[in-house]
């Protein structure tokens, strides 16, 4: 199936690893040119390189803080910079600390809303201009399944995603006429480093293994397993193309069935 997005330029944020990279892979492979960043210069410059060699698509490759304004001014500058246009926005970016509502402080929920509501709307506020100016965009947001079912201690993340699916609906209205398309995906257990890093905590406060903490995930997972980031990506890659023209304001669960809601 020709998904229609080659030479298409997409930004997809925090993408160094885990489903961001996923997702930047999946694009280039259908032939679109994709800005990838990150804050470890290292890292993005390494992940470029390896989309780059597996899919001959051009890629650039950008150090940026999305909790830092002028950064995402500068990335979507850089964007237009070099290919001139911006038809694919994906925002992401790494979940905030686990915790429980007694040990969060003004601090840690200011630091939540700038990296995971804030940086999905200063970065859409940049890029729309140029998705206006040429009457097709995508904007995909990556949430998470806890917007559905909340996770215990994922306080902040479980608060801030919900923000964003709110956010992102209400943006779908207004910009539909426009030829921009906002949708949103939730992932679940899915195998990156973040969710290898929380088997890990977990493990050590229940005095047990990580293998046996995400023996407990699955048990709860139809599926029997946890997903893979190619699996949420394809989803991503989806929404961003030409395939999914009458679909906006969405929120799609990818989680092997977990969520046990309509």
């Amino acid at each position: 199936m020709d998904l229609g997005i080659a030479n298409k330029v997409a930004i997809v944020a925090a993408s160094s690893q885990g489903l961001g990279k996923a997702v930047a892979a999946g694009l280039a492979q259908e032939g679109a040119k994709v800005v990838i960043c990150s804050r470890n210069k290292e890292a993005i410059t390494a992940a470029g390189d390896e989309i780059r060699a597996a899919s001959s698509a051009e890629i650039l490759s950008v150090q940026a803080d999305l909790t830092v304004p002028s950064d995402i001014e500068r990335l979507v500058a850089r964007a237009i910079e070099a290919f001139g246009a911006i038809h694919i926005l994906v925002n992401n970016a790494g979940g905030p600390p686990a915790g429980f509502f007694t040990d969060m402080t003004d601090e840690h929920w200011q630091r939540a809303v700038d990296l995971t509501l804030m940086s999905s709307v200063r970065l859409t506020r940049a890029a729309l201009p140029h998705m206006r100016k040429q009457k097709w965009g995508r904007v995909v947001n990556i949430a998470s399944v806890s917007v559905k079912q909340p996770v215990n201690e994922l306080l902040l993340s479980n608060s801030l995603r919900l923000s964003v699916l709110g956010w992102s609906k209400t943006l779908s209205n207004q910009v539909a006429k426009d030829g921009i398309l906002v949708n949103s995906v939730c992932p679940g257990w899915t195998r990156t480093g973040r969710v290898v890093e929380i088997f890990d905590a977990w493990a050590k406060t229940q005095a047990t293994t990580p293998e046996k903490v995400e023996a407990s995930i699955t048990a709860g997972i139809p599926m029997g397993r946890l997903g893979k980031p190619s699996e949420l990506a394809n989803l991503v890659v989806f929404l961003a193309s030409e395939k999914a023209s009458y679909m906006t304001g969405t929120s799609i669960q990818v989680d092997g069935g977990a969520v046990q809601v309509y």
